[in-house]
């Protein structure tokens, strides 16, 4: 893994340099856009408006547009905004971690301390596991400031990326059945026996992507000619009318694949 931001966590008045990481490895297909008509690659260009030309990235700059033009950002002037939250984690208080609802969670990175910072990152990380809170902080990675939580996982300190509050729409414009909707007593009983049935623990390691497989095996068929073959079945929403008897089929097929 390549570190994409260093800094400090400010933990009250002790500065502990990390390494921030993206534990994400996205399994996804190279797949390249192609021009329909002769299945050519297509690329794309950064185009000078002005001089109607293509131009190399080394040739290009941020810029805000004003009344009097653009003005043109640099490094320098990013991190002259304000010097220490470009290379500082700032911790602004602790929470429960059963406080922050998980709509607001992002993006998660590992934090790696600095070989001289180890014993300071060990007394935090055992502190949060200790009381078993988590460290609301903010810091400033591409540009922009954003809120997180650190919290101990295992021997690392994670830092979840989240969202402002004022990021987040409501639902309150979608049409949602309202809390006193009328729902039959049976119904709920068989739905809660359904999640009762269906509960294990969690194990990240048991869930892969199906999909992309299918994908892969769709690309060779084609790749040699062959035709292809359609995996699944569309889903029918479910009528009101047959609600019961969905779920009473569901319970069924519960019982049985747990008998097996």
């Amino acid at each position: 893994m390549h570190p994409i931001w260093s800094g400090v966590i400010g933990f009250g008045l002790v500065n502990i340099p990390v390494r921030l990481y993206s534990p994400a490895k996205e399994e996804v297909l190279d797949l390249d856009f192609l021009h329909k008509k002769d299945n050519s690659p297509v690329r794309y260009a950064r185009i000078c408006k002005k001089e109607e030309k293509e131009i190399e990235w080394k040739d290009v700059v941020r810029g805000f547009e004003t009344k009097r033009g653009y003005v043109v950002l640099t490094k320098e002037d990013f991190e002259k905004a304000d010097a220490r939250k470009t290379k500082a984690i700032d911790i602004m208080h602790f929470a429960d971690a059963s406080e922050i609802d998980s709509i607001y969670y992002d993006k998660p990175y590992y934090l790696e301390p600095e070989p001289k910072a180890r014993k300071a990152y060990l007394l935090l990380r055992e502190a949060l596991r200790k009381t078993g809170k988590v460290a609301v902080a903010t810091f400033v990675l591409r540009t922009r400031e954003n809120l997180a939580v650190i919290k101990p996982d295992g021997n690392a300190l994670v830092l979840n990326q989240l969202r402002f509050a004022h990021e987040m729409q409501t639902p309150e414009d979608l049409d949602l059945p309202p809390k006193d909707a009328e729902i039959s007593k049976k119904e709920l009983g068989i739905a809660l026996e359904l999640i009762d049935r269906g509960t294990e623990k969690f194990k990240p390691s048991a869930h892969k992507d199906l999909y992309i497989k299918q994908l892969e095996k769709i690309i060779d068929r084609k790749s040699r000619g062959m035709k292809t073959v359609k995996h699944g079945k569309e889903p029918e929403p479910t009528k009101v009318s047959d609600l019961m008897a969905a779920l009473e089929k569901s319970l069924r097929e519960s019982h049985r694949a747990k008998a097996r």
